[in-house]
């Protein structure tokens, strides 16, 4: 019986912020996964090794969480006045499924230094010493993101002493503002889809919460821990231990889903595990991080719990940390108040692995809430770059 050959594929292996995903330059791909559709979806499945009904992707690159089965395709941009288009791709565990409904902010923090390193910045915008400015057009949500990448004797600086809680080792800090992170209204609505700074979300069977919907960064829903039973300061094992906890939340994401718009039915939130986000927020209060690190209370202004694709996030999703920087600088909110209230332009929240800081300023515009940006600092790292190698049939 004749077997089918690997083919290999130019790929980079690469951590971004708090994530870990394999990138690929557009032109690098076989030719029918260049564009959108079922081979492309096929090839990615493949290299990350899904669907996995054993949920660990011994069988791919994928690292068996949300946080690391992630995919990049980069490409010169076709955007007047950006260097690179940036999509990406998030890959179910468990189901042959890639969900492009928006984007990785962690991942994002990579996206600059692949494109230096592969010629997808001009070479002329590339100092010998200093920071280059990366403008990356996120084909996903349609966004401007600008990278800030230190370069030193002309190549990408990855090493340095910034330190990131979630990630191991200090690395080189790489400065992300995220341009006009607000939906535009294409998809759920403004950013308050419900023209409500805060709304009464009733979920059959499981409660009515307090919530504040907002489409920033990516689509969340923010709860008051307290109303959901929790102190806000949970790390992994307490929520994703426990499956009728998790299945408690997606129910919530759904129903929230629907609220947004984002979604017309129930069961289309099956389909769309990437977005939205759900979180859910306390004030400050002292805990010990997921590293043995102690989080005072007096070291942060609130407190922040994300779950993504299922599950509580070790650290915190870089979108989700723009939706939080954004929601808190809006006062009002249950982001802002758990905070303290009132008016500030960045804020400082604990998550699972430690804290981290994001500005966002908020202006109000005709009556309606608008952010220009929101800034935060990530790094990036090359792991591994060569090729991947994926059966030949998985293309069929």
């Amino acid at each position: 019986m004749p077997f089918a050959p690997q083919i290999k594929i130019p790929a980079t292996y690469m951590r971004g912020g708090t994530s870990k995903g394999v990138f690929f330059k557009r032109s690098d791909l076989p030719e029918a996964a260049q564009q959108a559709g079922a081979i492309r979806d096929q090839l990615l499945l493949r290299v990350i090794g899904s669907p996995d009904p054993y949920g660990k992707q011994i069988d791919g690159m994928g690292g068996a969480t949300s946080s690391t089965s992630k995919t990049v395709i980069l490409d010169k941009s076709a955007q007047p006045h950006h260097d690179v288009d940036y999509l990406f791709g998030q890959v179910s565990i468990d189901s042959a499924f890639v969900d492009w409904s928006g984007n990785c902010g962690n991942l994002t923090a990579a996206v600059g230094a692949f494109a230096i390193a592969n010629g997808l910045v001009a070479a002329e915008k590339i100092p010998e010493n200093g920071i280059c400015t990366v403008h990356i057009w996120q084909a996903n949500i349609q966004k401007t993101i600008i990278a800030h990448v230190p370069i030193t004797q002309g190549q990408v600086q990855e090493t340095g002493d910034f330190e990131l809680d979630g990630v191991t080792f200090p690395a080189a800090e790489v400065q992300i503002e995220f341009l006009d992170p607000a939906d535009d209204g294409e998809d759920g609505g403004a950013m308050f889809p419900t023209g409500n700074l805060v709304d009464t979300l009733l979920v059959p069977e499981v409660g009515e919460f307090q919530a504040t919907f907002i489409n920033a960064g990516i689509p969340t829903i923010f709860l008051n821990a307290a109303d959901i039973g929790y102190e806000g300061t949970e790390l992994q094992d307490a929520i994703n231990g426990d499956a009728a906890a998790l299945a408690r939340f997606e129910k919530i994401r759904a129903y929230g889903a629907k609220q947004m718009g984002l979604i017309q039915d129930i069961a289309e939130a099956e389909k769309r595990q990437h977005t939205p986000k759900i979180a859910f927020v306390s004030g400050p209060k002292s805990y010990v991080s997921s590293s043995g690190k102690a989080i005072g209370e007096q070291d942060t202004d609130l407190l922040v719990r994300a779950l993504s694709m299922g599950k509580l996030h070790h650290a915190m999703m870089g979108t989700a940390a723009v939706a939080i920087g954004t929601a808190a600088a809006i006062p009002g909110t249950l982001v802002n108040l758990a905070a303290g209230g009132g008016e500030r332009e960045a804020v400082r929240f604990g998550h699972p692995s430690g804290t981290l800081r994001v500005g966002a300023q908020a202006v109000q515009e005709n009556g309606q809430w608008a952010v220009k940006k929101a800034v935060m600092s990530r790094s990036a790292r090359v792991l591994m770059e060569g090729w991947v190698r994926i059966p030949q049939d998985a293309l069929k």
